[in-house]
């Protein structure tokens, strides 16, 4: 039986999907009902909706939670573990290091412990690290604890050492790095965002470069490599380095709404995640930026996929693709 973490998120969620359709049997961990209800969505699309979501049986507990999740581990030959806390928040550090980094561990004594036999665990190219002047980042780059890390980073980075000790013990483990993960049925979170705040009338763009991906393609890329002979590897899951502008335009043109006309310079938001800081301060609520947001809104970093496109002979979609049809799904 296949164990998924973070079951009811946006890969978790379109995972479930994909293992459902590989007639897999599974086992998903989720903490609210109304988190089901989201996945449901996914599967809505599919005229076989009702039969593929009773494919599942759904394990309520919290993955900090020791006792809570033994029981889920009964009976479980592989481990997708997909749950994640992710912010830029400063004040959401404390709460990262207990999902990512505390749950992890627990994931990794729980696997060794059950004989699990392979783990997939869903990183981030938040935890490689940057690659020298202009080149392309891969796998090599090794994570600096010495630079000015965001949480999410550093907690990412932590949980990827916790597998890494599962390795240790017999347990096969590969890791995925996704870029910025694109994916439809979340629109009020993540990445989803962007698609509901163009919807909206955004106005600004930044030309920071990054790597984008579908989330089909994780999920796709998830499943083969558990199924394949590699392990104790890392890949990086990025289909293409693309700015944010050509990203919101290309989804201004999907939703058929205005493209964003502003272009925002560092300096301004620079001031702007200063300014939401202070203002989060005394309003309790969480800043719409952060120094990290700021920071990446305008940074270039371009990352290969070489590694899983030789040794898969893995086809990503292009953006645009996956754009359109999010879009079409809005």
């Amino acid at each position: 039986m296949i164990l998924v973490t973070g079951g009811t998120g946006l890969v978790g969620a379109h995972l479930l999907y994909y293992l459902t359709k590989q007639n897999e049997h599974i086992r998903a961990i989720y903490r609210t009902e109304e988190k089901i209800t989201a996945v449901k969505k996914i599967f809505s699309q599919d005229k076989d909706a009702s039969l593929l979501f009773s494919k599942i049986e759904w394990f309520k507990a919290d993955i900090t939670e020791v006792p809570a999740m033994i029981p889920a581990f009964v009976g479980i030959t592989k481990v997708y573990h997909c749950a994640a806390f992710i912010s830029f928040d400063p004040k959401d550090y404390k709460e990262m290091r207990k999902v990512n980094i505390h749950g992890s561990a627990i994931i990794a004594n729980l696997a060794i412990d059950a004989k699990v036999e392979k783990i997939c665990f869903v990183s981030s190219i938040a935890a490689v690290g940057d690659a020298l002047k202009t080149d392309l980042i891969t796998e090599e780059n090794e994570w600096n604890k010495e630079a000015d890390n965001s949480g999410y980073s550093i907690t990412k980075f932590g949980a990827e050492m916790e597998m890494w000790r599962a390795s240790q013990e017999n347990v096969a483990v590969v890791i995925v790095n996704p870029g910025v993960i694109l994916g439809s049925g979340f629109f009020k979170s993540g990445s989803g965002k962007l698609f509901s705040q163009i919807h909206k009338g955004l106005k600004y763009y930044t030309e920071g470069v990054t790597g984008f991906v579908g989330v089909n393609d994780v999920v796709k890329a998830m499943y083969l490599l558990m199924n394949s002979s590699i392990e104790n590897e890392r890949f990086i899951v990025v289909s293409e380095n693309k700015s944010y502008k050509e990203i919101f335009f290309a989804i201004a043109d999907g939703l058929g709404k205005k493209r964003p006309s502003i272009k925002i310079k560092p300096w301004v938001t620079s001031l702007l995640w200063r300014v939401a800081m202070v203002t989060s301060f005394f309003t309790k609520k969480t800043p719409i930026l952060s120094k990290y947001s700021a920071q990446s809104a305008h940074s270039v970093s371009k990352y290969s996929s070489q590694k899983i496109e030789e040794q898969l002979s893995f086809k990503f979609e292009s953006i645009d693709n996956v754009i359109k049809e999010i879009c079409r799904k809005w």
